[in-house]
């Protein structure tokens, strides 16, 4: 998951248990919460939560009828949802993964993704650290072309990928590589929210990459909604 704000925002829900270390739901989590509730979710559909981080959206998927598998590469995260699952008696398949390999394994009829996008100064994606949670190189894009790359074949006939960022890092050309895959691909929904301590550490950094302007001081979330016809 990612977004700039680390730290700042609380959880709407009180039952959700965050530990230090762990991405907590902020303004990226919440507009892609309401995306999945526009969702008809039959019940029994398969979803797939990629980067789970603390497990508030495989839980609220699981509460809509789906059954639920969720993914995070960090070990912290994979034992915040198995709790966060446990205290909202959910049942919730968790397991520790890479998004590719999560891809890979089967298909799916519903893919939830709120991956590292934020733009960074260095290529590199880090393997360890909070930071793994938003940097995703130069174009913020690291981690959403994989997951884009991915997805067609991820999903089932009329499976639905939702998947939230920034558009620090291009929603148009996430739309173009979901629909050059075969998928029927748009942003479904947008906001705007003030930016948060990552973004504003690097600010200079982005205004001379020309990524945000010099009186910018909102950035836009969209959600992306991609379906395989």
């Amino acid at each position: 998951m990612a977004f700039d704000s680390v730290g700042t925002a609380e959880s709407s829900d009180p039952f959700l248990v965050i530990p230090p270390g762990v991405y907590a739901p902020q303004h990226d989590t919440r507009l892609l919460m309401a995306a999945l509730a526009r969702e008809r979710i039959a019940a029994g559909a398969d979803v797939l939560d990629l980067g789970t981080g603390s497990g508030a959206l495989a839980v609220r998927a699981a509460q809509l009828g789906g059954r639920v598998t969720a993914v995070d590469i960090a070990r912290c995260a994979v034992a915040t949802t198995r709790l966060n699952a446990l205290l909202h008696h959910q049942r919730i398949t968790v397991r520790r993964s890479d998004l590719a390999s999560a891809m890979q394994e089967r298909t799916y009829d519903l893919i939830l993704c709120n991956p590292p996008y934020v733009p960074a100064p260095h290529a590199r994606v880090p393997t360890r650290g909070s930071s793994r949670a938003w940097d995703a190189g130069f174009d913020g894009r690291a981690v959403v072309d994989r997951v884009c790359d991915g997805a067609p074949a991820a999903l089932r006939r009329a499976g639905v990928l939702l998947m939230v960022h920034s558009g620090l890092c291009d929603p148009a050309a996430t739309v173009r590589r979901l629909s050059r895959g075969g998928l029927e691909a748009k942003v479904s929904a947008r906001t705007r929210v003030p930016f948060g301590p990552v973004l504003l550490s690097r600010l200079g950094w982005l205004r001379a990459r020309d990524l945000v302007k010099a009186n910018d001081s909102c950035e836009e979330l969209v959600v992306i909604r991609a379906e395989r016809p």
